[in-house]
């Protein structure tokens, strides 16, 4: 088969790590070329056509690239490589705006008879308002998701079982074992610090691991948004002289700071696929923390175990004030829908209200910067609070510390590396792609229910939304 792939740019990160593992995975069953808006930043395992019209555009910024010039572009490149085109041109992100003209240019790709393979890793409809097409997605073609969750979402929305696939990605795994590893007098989060990975909630945690064990985050955001926040943490720590570490990982070495760790943990409140549920089993370390249920249902049915993740961390109400806590939570749902022009009734947000808050208590991932920070400060007071916290959530006592942890890690570690290896992943793309070939699909997405799936006030969280809404 002759597959191409399109993306946005090559520059490292999670869509570019998921691109070359699919060309791997498939090099000895396809030839391969990547058509991209901006060039890799370091050798790529396949030929790849650079087309500046394709990289990042927002619509304000001068651009001489028209989508109909885009696409003829594209289309040469292709039979540039091969004479007769490609069977498939798999497309990464289709959904996402980053560059306005990307569905017009796709469009024109479907004048031209290119068979075309939507693989959605992040929904605009999911906290990124200004990533948000105003016109409908494509139709017509097959479409590809990395988890369960977003695959039962978009059957609602109307796509059809024949035309919708599951991709679930490949897991690199460590190459070392635990074996003489280092003191182990820290506990690793190993992410770059945006404001979905719940910063905040990492320090509380470090408030309770054993030994006082200092907390450490590898790497530092790149928005805007996410600076911001991250300054704010950086200062908070400063300020009250908690031990952690920010940015460990441009100054050390990315494995060794795994294998030294004692443990590791998340704290995310929103994954597209998960690779962190994963990727620690096969370093040999235990991971602790917050548990996404909607996105580790995979796993888990992968028989991995992961029950000893905590759902929520609830906190006192009374701690952030419970007026102050609903007005922000109405104002930051009205003001999330009115970005998609959606309208969310004010009897489902207080009905969200009233459920979030049961027993007076709060799940502090649904807190903003804000409220965190008064939580963090109630805690930092006393060791009454501190106490009260414990009652509440009983698993923050003994993070780590888990009976049977070495059959633990070895047991997920199996369940990892025989469910998602390069040889299954080589075997459910070849499979999808083989029928994309084979059969044409007649089929759209509802953005309207798309929409009402993610803006359900049952799924809000000031965390994801309060930097568009503030």
């Amino acid at each position: 088969m002759k597959i191409a792939y399109i993306h946005y740019h090559l520059k490292t990160g999670g869509v570019t790590t998921v691109l070359r593992q699919q060309i791997e995975a498939v090099k000895n069953s396809c030839e391969s070329l990547v058509i991209t808006g901006s060039p890799p930043e370091s050798p790529f395992p396949a030929d790849f056509a650079h087309i500046p019209g394709l990289g990042y555009y927002d619509g304000l910024s001068k651009n001489e690239f028209k989508p109909k010039g885009v696409a003829e572009s594209i289309t040469a490149a292709i039979f540039s490589k091969w004479k007769d085109g490609c069977d498939i041109l798999h497309v990464h992100n289709p959904t996402l705006a980053k560059n306005i003209n990307f569905l017009k240019i796709l469009k024109e790709l479907q004048k031209r008879k290119i068979r075309l393979f939507l693989q959605i890793h992040d929904f605009a409809e999911d906290g990124r308002p200004a990533a948000y097409f105003r016109e409908k997605y494509l139709s017509d073609c097959h479409y590809g998701v990395i988890n369960s969750r977003d695959y039962n979402i978009l059957i609602e929305a109307g796509l059809k079982k024949e035309g919708l696939h599951k991709i679930f990605n490949t897991i690199k795994p460590f190459d070392f074992n635990q074996k003489n590893s280092g003191s182990k007098e820290y506990v690793l989060y190993p992410i770059r610090a945006i404001r979905r990975k719940n910063i905040g909630e990492a320090i509380l945690l470090s408030r309770f691991f054993s030994n006082n064990a200092k907390l450490i985050i590898t790497q530092p955001p790149n928005s805007p948004a996410d600076i911001i926040s991250y300054k704010g943490w950086k200062k908070y720590v400063k300020d009250k002289n908690l031990n952690v570490e920010f940015e460990a990982g441009l100054k050390k070495d990315f494995k060794e700071l795994v294998y030294s760790a004692e443990f590791l943990i998340t704290t995310s409140i929103t994954e597209g696929f998960g690779f962190s549920f994963l990727e620690p089993w096969t370093a040999n370390k235990i991971l602790c923390g917050r548990k996404l249920a909607d996105i580790c249902y995979d796993f888990e049915q992968k028989g991995i175990k992961l029950d000893h993740l905590y759902t929520k961390l609830l906190v006192p109400v009374k701690w952030i004030g419970k007026e102050n806590l609903y007005e922000k939570l109405k104002s930051s749902i009205l003001k999330a829908g009115s970005l998609f022009n959606y309208n969310i009734a004010g009897d489902n947000i207080d009905r969200f209200y009233i459920a979030v808050t049961k027993n007076n208590n709060i799940d502090f991932g649904l807190l903003d910067e804000a409220f965190q920070k008064q939580v963090l400060s109630r805690i930092l007071s006393g060791k009454k609070e501190m106490n009260r916290l414990i009652m509440l959530n009983p698993h923050i006592s003994h993070l780590g510390d888990l009976p049977n942890k070495d059959k633990l890690i070895q047991e997920n570690r199996k369940a990892v590396l025989d469910n998602y290896n390069e040889k299954i992943y080589k075997e459910t793309l070849l499979k999808i792609y083989s029928k994309v070939i084979k059969k044409p699909v007649c089929q759209s997405i509802d953005k309207n229910i798309l929409l009402s799936e993610f803006l359900n006030p049952n799924n809000f969280s000031l965390l994801k939304w309060s930097d568009y809404v503030e």
